[in-house]
């Protein structure tokens, strides 16, 4: 990375976190972008006769109908979220860095522009548009970081690990777009201006497609004399290729040992097995299990936050609006997405150096690095779903900081579990495969926020234990990965 090529890097580093926190996850800003929605009317058509004067605010129950239209709306683009992650990372892989940003680039500026132009008597649109933005948002991620080829980290070698966590929380924070639109929009700028602006910023998009990225994927490691974007010579040469695919295995080999290395017989039976036996597999199933039930909860609290907010400030709109910008500023998670990486990364050092002294399976030892970030992971959402659950405003002040570190380390935990508890040939299939599951399993979002406005009489108290029950079987989890790493280390013959 020395040398005239380090500017380049740097350029490539800044602009990559930039894009992705001020665009890739905008969707989870949802509350704020409902409040500003609801004030210009959108849907109003279904509240009731008996509403009031300001719609929402005085007959929140009689606009039950425009609640559940919105909460369609975030589960549809929730949906699309995840369950788009693993197509969205076949093109990457077939058709390379620009290819894929050109498609993104066009996904989220026709959305903008539809919310745009879109008003009141055309808000079906958003029904159109949130999709879009949420697939040229991931796009977006993918292109910077992608999870099988880590572009940007990989230009930075030994803080790769760091860059990675970086880039994950400039998408979680990417949420805040939606308070600032919020905050213009009641300084008196249209939301028909915010959105023309963020369409116009497409321009950015394609410069640095063209000027700062590669036309294909950044290779780890770095060869020599790497270059992209405007340098001459952009692009590697087939051997140069080929050396750096031979140091990325020779780098795997040293930081974990081979399952064949340590167990000959275990080890090669390990190597026959398809991808199928480890996607039916109970490790594989217990962590959809875990992933689905707690992705679930925070989509469900933040497509419903405004309904929620609404309930418990008796419909006084000047509290919700503080209580969703409250909400929006938390979720500034780039500050708490390296705390699970460090957390992962010191106990990997503390297992290995235990693997080296007692001769332990250092497979085994990887694994059980991950059972405490499992584990505070399930304990952070209980927090979070337990606080949620009572109805005391300010203490929904506590429940958003839960819900921003939970998730922070919600996503981490899943990539570096799949990372260590998979061959890595499967690595990309599996966690595409558990990110399309667990985007129809939080399909259920909608229908249980229909039941607590229709048969529950808009009381979220039996969801609520609900879900706090089944928050306390995700433990479950982490229990049967540290049962599986006590034998594996008891007996490393029974590793398979």
């Amino acid at each position: 990375m020395a040398g005239q090529g380090l500017p380049l890097h740097v350029a490539t580093l800044l602009t990559g976190l930039l894009e992705c926190l001020g665009f890739a996850g905008v969707l989870f800003g949802w509350p704020s972008l409902v409040f500003v929605f609801k004030n210009e009317d959108y849907f109003k058509d279904l509240c009731g006769p008996d509403a009031g004067p300001i719609g929402n605010a005085t007959g929140q129950a009689d606009c039950k109908a425009q609640d559940e239209r919105f909460s369609l709306i975030f589960t549809l683009g929730s949906f699309m979220n995840n369950f788009m992650t693993f197509p969205t990372g076949y093109i990457f892989d077939r058709f390379k860095t620009t290819v894929a940003r050109l498609i993104a680039i066009f996904f989220y500026t026709t959305a903008t522009l539809i919310i745009a132009f879109t008003s009141a008597g055309s808000a079906v649109l958003l029904f159109l548009a949130m999709p879009m933005l949420t697939i040229g948002g991931i796009l977006f991620l993918i292109t910077n970081l992608q999870s099988y080829h880590p572009q940007i980290g990989n230009l930075f070698g030994q803080h790769r690990s760091t860059i990675i966590t970086l880039y994950n929380g400039a998408f979680d924070s990417s949420s805040a777009v939606f308070l600032i639109i919020k905050l213009l929009y009641e300084k008196g700028i249209s939301l028909r201006a915010s959105f023309i602006f963020i369409s116009v910023c497409s321009t950015w998009h394609v410069a640095r497609t063209f000027l700062l990225m590669p036309r294909g994927h950044i290779p780890y490691p770095l060869p020599p004399n790497y270059s992209y974007g405007l340098c001459p010579g952009n692009g590697t040469t087939k051997e140069e290729k080929e050396t750096a695919e031979h140091e990325n295995r020779e780098l795997q080999s040293k930081e974990f040992l081979s399952a064949k290395e340590e167990t000959p017989g275990a080890g090669q039976k390990q190597e026959l097995r398809s991808f199928w036996s480890y996607a039916f597999s109970r490790r594989f199933a217990w962590h959809l299990v875990w992933l689905s039930v707690i992705q679930l909860w925070h989509y469900l609290f933040i497509g419903t936050l405004n309904s929620l907010l609404t309930n418990m400030a008796g419909g006084d709109m000047a509290r919700v609006s503080t209580y969703t910008n409250a909400f929006a500023f938390t979720q500034f998670g780039v500050l708490c997405a390296p705390w699970n990486g460090l957390l992962m990364d010191r106990l990997k050092q503390k297992y290995q150096k235990e693997a080296r002294k007692t001769g332990s399976s250092t497979l085994a030892v990887a694994l059980c690095s991950t059972v405490p970030s499992l584990a505070l992971t399930s304990l952070l959402c209980l927090g979070f779903a337990l606080c949620a659950s009572v109805p005391i405003l300010p203490l929904q002040y506590l429940t958003f900081i839960l819900q921003v570190i939970s998730r922070s380390f919600l996503y981490g935990s899943n990539a570096a579990f799949l990372t260590l508890a998979f061959p890595s040939e499967h690595f990309g299939k599996l966690f595409g495969l558990v990110m399309a599951l667990s985007a129809v399993v939080s399909l259920l979002q909608f229908p249980i926020f229909t039941l607590i406005k229709g048969s529950l009489q808009n009381d979220p108290f039996y969801v609520n234990v609900m879900f706090m029950l089944a928050i306390l079987l995700t433990f479950f989890h982490p229990f049967l990965v540290y049962r599986e790493c006590r034998t594996w280390k008891e007996s490393p013959s029974a590793i398979a």
